[in-house]
């Protein structure tokens, strides 16, 4: 599958493009964490080639011209990597959590303990500021289906860690689209059921269907959130519709 998923070699796809530009038109004035669930790459696909967007210019460089073009230099120097993202500036002075969920050095029985150890630390390292983005690599899951220990869990963010995440402060969660039955927009509905009252969702449909669900949005987040979903044309969505 494609999408704009935590590994390195995603770093730029046009997947980013939208990610990134959402965070700095949600973000403006605001202090930003950005919590990466980095995952060690898996080279068995191709997934991470859509960067002919930077190739086009006049469609889509109008959208956010600064970031447009630092994805580009990125790209084009072979910078693919998510530590580029903070070295070039496309999140301004954003804080960055990206320990990498690499399980190669653990014991099996140590492998849950280690997980919510994790969780614990970014957050607390995030604490102080008052929007927070978690970029798992799969996205959202249930709690009672993740499985701390199992490491094919860990590209997922249970629902609980988003609304820890998001307790007094707005939190956006990045969530990979699946193929399950009732389509994307049942989908998206049933996860921000799920997130509490009060989320709001974009989908972002170029190539592959991801979405981006925002818990505890202020009015002006909200307000930003659609007006930005409508900027980016029809590619595009802003839930509730």
């Amino acid at each position: 599958m494609i999408g704009t998923r935590m590994q390195d070699r995603y770093t730029g796809d046009i997947g980013d493009y939208f990610k990134y530009g959402l965070l700095r038109r949600l973000s403006h004035g605001r202090s930003l964490g950005v919590l990466w669930y980095l995952f060690p790459n898996e080279d068995h696909n191709a997934d991470g080639g859509h960067v002919g967007y930077l190739n086009d210019p006049e469609r889509w460089r109008d959208l956010d011209p600064e970031l447009f073009d630092i994805l580009k230099s990125m790209v084009h120097q072979k910078h693919r990597n998510i530590a580029s993202i903070a070295h070039f500036g496309a999140l301004g002075n954003a804080r960055f959590s990206y320990e990498r969920l690499d399980a190669s050095l653990l014991l099996s029985t140590k492998k849950a303990d280690w997980r919510k150890s994790w969780f614990r630390n970014a957050h607390a390292y995030l604490s102080d500021c008052d929007i927070v983005f978690a970029d798992p690599d799969n996205g959202l899951c249930a709690d009672d289906t993740f499985k701390p220990g199992q490491v094919k869990f860990w590209k997922r963010i249970p629902v609980s860690e988003a609304q820890t995440l998001a307790y007094n402060r707005t939190a956006i969660i990045y969530h990979h689209n699946t193929h399950r039955k009732g389509g994307h927009r049942r989908e998206i509905e049933d996860w921000m059921a799920k997130l509490g009252a009060g989320t709001i969702a974009l989908r972002w449909r170029a190539h592959n269907n991801r979405s981006f669900f925002i818990l505890n949005p202020t009015k002006k987040i909200q307000t930003e959130a659609k007006k930005f979903a409508s900027e980016w044309g029809s590619k595009a969505e802003f839930y509730p519709l």
